[in-house]
């Protein structure tokens, strides 16, 4: 018995840990995100006349509005200091404004697209993508109609999709990195940066939204030993 406590406050400690850095990756990647978009991209407004402008806000809200707040959504058991039931509305509302926020990020690049006559969906980055984004609505409407009202559902229905809805959780958050990982490298193809501090910054923020998504995954699964 006493080895078992051992261990589970061993996995407490390192889940407590690895949920930290989770966050300072994250936030550091928020914050050359934006340092990219102001000082080298021209800034961000959706209603601008200028296509850069209102495409600069397409990666602002898939990272810091779809990623970063469904990454909180799978961490909001570990941050929050309430009863499960608070925990467990406080997951499915920061997953509805990733939701939400994406949807707004996706309607930009498509603006943008439309402003410059420029065909949509026609790479790699945007079908990884769209495939995420439209898996991650059904994850949330089966996680809203199984979860959140328990009487909607039996224990034995919830007990046996919870670890489909946990794995399925981790397995989309790979999937947005990816999408955003194949994002910065088709612009920064484009835009063609070669070997410049703009290309190095580039590059430093695809890391950190790597490891953010890595450690934020190895945080949720080592919650479950908790």
């Amino acid at each position: 018995m006493d080895v078992i406590t051992v261990d589970r406050r061993t996995y407490q400690r390192s889940a407590s840990g690895i949920t930290v850095l989770a966050h300072l990756l994250g936030l550091t990647a928020l914050i050359l995100l934006i340092v990219w978009l102001l000082h080298y991209r021209e800034g961000l407004d959706l209603d601008s006349d200028n296509p850069s402008r209102v495409f600069n806000v397409h990666p602002f809200l898939m990272y810091f509005g779809f990623i970063f707040f469904a990454a909180e959504a799978m961490m909001a058991y570990k941050t929050v200091a309430a009863t499960h039931q608070v925990q467990k509305f406080v997951h499915m509302f920061f997953n509805l404004v990733s939701l939400v926020l994406g949807i707004v990020g996706i309607h930009a690049v498509f603006k943008y697209h439309d402003k410059l006559n420029l065909k949509d969906m026609t790479s790699l980055h945007s079908w990884i993508g769209m495939v995420t984004f439209c898996l991650f609505i059904l994850q949330w409407l089966f996680g809203f109609s199984i979860f959140l009202f328990s009487q909607a559902s039996t224990a034995y229905t919830r007990a046996q999709a919870l670890p489909w809805h946990i794995n399925g959780g981790r397995a989309l958050l790979y999937m947005a990195i990816c999408a955003a990982e194949t994002g910065l490298m088709q612009k920064a193809s484009f835009l063609r940066l070669g070997d410049s501090r703009e290309s190095h910054l580039v590059n430093v923020l695809g890391l950190l939204i790597l490891l953010f998504g890595i450690t934020v995954d190895i945080s949720v699964a080592l919650a479950r030993y908790v």
